[in-house]
């Protein structure tokens, strides 16, 4: 295979370490050399009949000039559907020319599947979905629900009293959605004194099939023990590697307590760099500030800007 420009060359590398990470196992290298790979997709409603296996080939002129060579693989895929589904392929890929679009594809197939497998008469479970949100419906956003299975909810590893059982749950609030190159990010906030109040509020968010469906559900929490004089604080970063542990460390500067950041990610298949640190910092700060975790924006941001000037004192300090 001729040897792709460098820009080009890292744009692939980027999309290929990022569908690495989210789908995991079900994503294979066929050959690194030749910019083989295959993802298995299936439909998460534990029919197994309704899979399929997407291998692509990525040619050096992906995704700036050349759509990627594919091919789809599935005992029930044949004759009309294939060339529906094929379709729906070369249509993403021709409304978003010159961008990544494994993922869109990936999604638009489990998509499909879900479809076939609900026709078929099935009872979907409730295993976690990704998928994009639509910017169109952003204000009905909290408006969907349905239950989860105990198992797609994230647990804390606290033992927690069965007589606690019937206490009144904190009352949830949500931010503004934020969208930048499809990817979105919301952040939720709740009052919690207890890491059972964490446990119940994190089960509460998952009852709602977009959040549940999130790409990423980032999550820290900072709880004061007033007898102790100490925090009781833990993170989560959900497969967004050390976005858990930058989301506390923003709630440690601004000095907040008694309260637990949930930001939301729904990834829209193009890559954000650290730019995606930066959107789920300034979602869990704009919350804690509407309300009244912090006093302002602008007494937060000299809050983060007293900690830099402080590590670096002592980092002098050290240093003499």
């Amino acid at each position: 295979m001729a040897a792709s420009d460098p820009e080009t060359a890292q744009q692939q590398l980027d999309e290929i370490e990022a569908l690495s990470s989210i789908y995991g196992e079900d994503w294979c290298v066929v050959d690194e050399d030749e910019k083989i790979y295959c993802i298995k997709i299936s439909n998460c409603l534990e029919q197994p009949k309704w899979t399929l296996c997407l291998q692509v080939v990525l040619p050096p002129g992906y995704p700036a000039a050349e759509p990627p060579i594919y091919q789809l693989n599935a005992s029930w895929l044949r004759g009309q559907d294939y060339m529906e589904l094929a379709n729906s392929l070369e249509e993403i890929y021709i409304q978003n020319l010159g961008e990544s679009i494994l993922y869109l594809w990936v999604e638009k197939i489990r998509e499909v599947l879900i479809e076939k497998a609900q026709s078929s008469g099935s009872e979907p479970d409730n295993k976690k979905i990704s998928e994009e949100v639509d910017e169109d419906n952003e204000d009905d956003f909290l408006l969907d629900h349905q239950p989860v299975q105990e198992d797609s909810v994230k647990m804390l590893n606290f033992i927690t009293s069965e007589s606690q059982e019937d206490e009144e749950l904190p009352l949830i609030h949500h931010g503004n959605p934020i969208t930048d190159r499809r990817s979105t990010f919301q952040a939720h906030l709740a009052p919690v004194v207890t890491p059972r109040q964490v446990k119940r509020i994190l089960e509460k968010l998952y009852e709602n099939k977009k959040i549940a469906s999130a790409t990423h559900n980032i999550y820290a929490y900072r709880i004061y023990c007033e007898d102790k004089q100490t925090f009781l604080q833990d993170c989560e970063d959900d497969g967004e590697t050390a976005a858990g542990g930058r989301l506390l460390h923003l709630m440690q500067i601004l000095n907040v307590r008694n309260v637990l950041v949930v930001v939301s990610r729904w990834y829209g298949g193009i890559l954000l760099g650290p730019d995606r640190f930066k959107h789920i910092n300034n979602c869990a700060r704009t919350i804690l500030v509407e309300y009244n975790y912090v006093h302002s924006v602008e007494e937060s941001s000299k809050q983060v800007g007293k900690s830099k000037r402080i590590k670096k004192d002592n980092k002098k300090r050290m240093e003499h």
